[in-house]
């Protein structure tokens, strides 16, 4: 899945799940579901493809073992300070990921492109990956990747309709850290 798969799928099972709960969806966590529906590719493809110290871009942040630890991890620190919600949404972006990764191999019954979820108990998979730029011209538009162009595409609807969570945060980013770095 492409990186704005991912975050299409997280943010509609995010906003659903916010919805379903009777809350409205806030900036920073909304931000945090942002962060966690690409992290498994953050981490796995410049350890795999540029520095060479896991075995391919759907290993070490892809396994279920790795995910479910630290999404257990940052739950507790959080809650610990009052931002479950912020956990909660890192939470759900970071294992929609994995599903979304996950989905396609399984639907086709190819089994074997699935097992990245059990790294490093099972065997990493051979992929055959390069880098960045030979990843990015393997770009087709297939069905596939459609779908993941109007998944995107109802998410920006969406997200519009939902009071663009997250912007005024990444807008007044900028003016806080002027404001933190001028009174030092």
């Amino acid at each position: 899945m492409w990186p704005w798969g991912h975050l299409a799928t997280g943010y509609l099972a995010y906003s659903l799940l916010v919805r379903v709960s009777g809350e409205r969806l806030r900036d920073y966590p909304t931000l945090a579901l942002a962060v966690g529906t690409q992290f498994p590719d953050l981490v796995d493809k410049p350890l795999a493809w540029t520095f060479g110290v896991i075995p391919n871009g759907r290993s070490l942040a892809h396994s279920i073992f790795t995910a479910v630890v630290l999404v257990l991890a940052i739950r507790f620190v959080l809650r610990r300070y009052g931002h479950a919600r912020v956990s909660t949404a890192f939470g759900v972006g970071y294992l929609v990921h994995l599903f979304g990764d996950a989905i396609g191999p399984f639907l086709a019954g190819e089994y074997y492109y699935v097992t990245f979820l059990g790294w490093p108990v099972l065997p990493a998979i051979d992929y055959g990956e390069k880098s960045f730029a030979a990843q990015l011209a393997t770009l087709e538009l297939s069905a596939f990747t459609a779908i993941e162009f109007g998944l995107g595409a109802l998410m920006i609807g969406l997200w519009i309709a939902d009071g663009r969570p997250g912007l005024r945060a990444v807008l007044e980013a900028p003016r806080l850290a002027y404001r933190r770095l001028s009174a030092n």
